[in-house]
């Protein structure tokens, strides 16, 4: 009897590697933070030149990208959380469907760093960034390894989107 490898509405054949993907990214954006709030001490320590156009600070973000949408109360970020469930599930569901490396990628960076914040939100009431990109007088927003798999990961489900091998035409009748 010959065996089904259709993809089911949650498992397909990169799920294993989007989602491995995913929890490493969540592991490690966690054990950073963990390392820059515990044993580093950011806190204390306040802004650290780390190269002319780097420092390390600590800022507690109550809203999303950019300090939009800032949530002073509790249920504000459950609800910011809970919407990063519900894009790691509807990510979850297309990755089942993904058939390149490169969404599937995009796929779990985006997961992982999803829920990387979403347990700040949830442990912390706010998502611990570090990392202030800086040039002359002109600072970036502040960030963290979470946020930088948001990113990465949207660049590739978008390069992906565009030029993923499920737009090839086929010469076939």
């Amino acid at each position: 009897m010959a065996r089904d490898t259709s993809p089911s509405l949650f498992w397909g054949p990169l799920s294993t590697f989007g989602l491995s993907l995913a929890a490493i990214t969540a592991i490690a954006d966690q054990g950073h933070k963990w390392w820059m709030l515990k044993v580093f001490d950011i806190e204390a320590k306040g802004s650290v030149a780390v190269a002319p156009f780097l420092d390390l600070v600590m800022v507690w973000n109550r809203g999303i990208s950019y300090g939009l949408f800032q949530q002073g109360s509790t249920w504000g970020q459950v609800i910011l959380a809970c919407f990063a469930l519900a894009a790691v599930i509807g990510l979850t569901i297309w990755l089942a469907r993904m058939t390149t490396f490169i969404g599937a990628a995009g796929a779990g960076l985006v997961m992982g760093g999803a829920v990387g914040n979403a347990i700040d939100r949830l442990v912390h009431g706010a998502v611990a960034d570090f990392f202030s990109f800086h040039a002359w007088d002109y600072y970036w927003y502040v960030f963290n390894i979470a946020d930088a798999a948001i990113v990465a990961g949207v660049v590739g489900l978008l390069y992906d989107s565009m030029f993923g091998s499920h737009k090839k035409v086929s010469n076939t009748p």
